[in-house]
């Protein structure tokens, strides 16, 4: 047994840089795992302003300099923080309000609409009618204690929220500003033999890069798509559902599955199962497949192709430990276990080839 260790130790860390590459990742994970709530706006910092970045970069390739490059941008980034916050903030608030006062006049029609089954199905009996009925009224009064437990929170949410408003920008400038700086402090910290870690990093950067701004990028016309069909259908909450359309996107899979509920079943409560009804499905439908056909392929065509399974288990694994924000990097941080792990082999093999090149080439001086 120990022999086995011993060698399955000598294959992936004799390398010290490999080493050096699992420090920094325990490092990293048990920072985020740990403290992840403390440094939340710091993390959300360093996300958008990685973001910006890229526009930055391009700024710079046109021979803009780089303070102005980044005044710029972040002055286009406060005007679109300003128009969530003041134009499409409010309308969805008020949109789910005014769904939360409606809830208990539609669920009463939800309960007749079912009272009616036996009338129609004759395999469905009463019993099974009133044990769906009682389930209803049970989720119904749990929704509402959980509504009034959000409401005596809200002060405190809108004093955090209100500190993330202005802390986040904050840093999110002098990331920007301050870039070369802040990564040449702490690069300082690690050793300047670091080529397997800057070959895993350079690989990450990439993909990194193309799935966080390919994501912003689908969240934003799958939602605007989105809305602009519900509004010429005449669905009422358009703005809350395509809002909730958008960000489904984060999850692949699973998210466009769960969203479907709340959209079929505002149009039943809307229309009941008529033409209107079947319109905003099959919308929706056509949405969802021009997303994953289409789209997807077009935004993230550069970015490593991951089996099905390992981003279900990725989103379950990395949402668990981090939340919204394990969630939105699953398929990032599945890439980056993936890259870790096909680099250590690789590295090791070649450290051994280069050791036998160098015994060579000493036996050859030596003859």
């Amino acid at each position: 047994m120990l022999e086995l260790l011993k060698s399955w130790y000598n294959r992936y860390f004799s390398d010290p840089q490999a080493v050096l590459l699992a420090v920094i990742l325990i490092i990293g994970f048990t920072v985020v795992l740990t403290l992840g709530n403390m440094l939340a706006p710091v993390l959300a910092a360093v996300i958008i302003a990685y973001l910006l970045e890229g526009i930055i970069r391009k700024l710079e390739d046109h021979g803009a300099p780089r303070i102005w490059a980044v005044i710029l941008v972040f002055i286009v980034f406060l005007i679109f923080l300003i128009f969530l916050f003041l134009g499409v903030a409010p309308v969805i608030t008020s949109q789910l309000q005014e769904l939360i006062q409606e809830l208990p006049r539609h669920f009463y029609r939800l309960q007749q609409s079912l009272l009616q089954l036996p009338e129609h199905y004759a395999f469905i009996s009463e019993e099974q009618v009133k044990d769906l009925t009682q389930l209803v009224n049970r989720e119904v009064a749990s929704l509402g204690q959980k509504i009034v437990t959000l409401s005596l929170a809200s002060l405190t949410n809108l004093v955090v929220l209100m500190v993330y408003a202005v802390l986040v920008p904050l840093m999110v400038f002098f990331f920007l500003k301050d870039k070369r700086a802040i990564i040449a402090w702490s690069t300082s910290f690690l050793p300047r033999e670091r080529a397997l870690a800057n070959q895993v990093w350079a690989e990450m950067d990439q993909q990194l890069g193309n799935y966080v701004r390919g994501k912003f990028w689908e969240i934003l016309i799958v939602g605007i798509t989105t809305y602009v069909t519900f509004e010429l259908l005449g669905l009422k909450y358009s703005i809350l559902l395509s809002a909730l359309v958008g960000i489904s996107v984060v999850v692949p899979y699973i998210g466009a599955t769960v969203v479907t509920i709340p959209v079929a079943l505002v149009a039943y409560i809307q229309w009941g199962v008529g033409p209107d009804f079947v319109w905003v499905v099959v919308a929706y439908g056509i949405i969802q497949a021009l997303d994953g056909n289409v789209l997807v392929p077009l935004l993230f065509s550069e970015v490593v192709n991951l089996h099905p399974i390992a981003i279900i288990v990725s989103v379950l694994v990395f949402g668990g430990l981090w939340g919204f924000w394990g969630v939105f990097f699953a398929i990032p941080l599945a890439t980056l276990v993936k890259a870790s792990l096909s680099a250590w082999p690789r590295a090791s093999e070649r450290i051994h080839q280069e050791e036998e090149q160098r015994e060579q080439q000493a036996q050859q001086t030596q003859q």
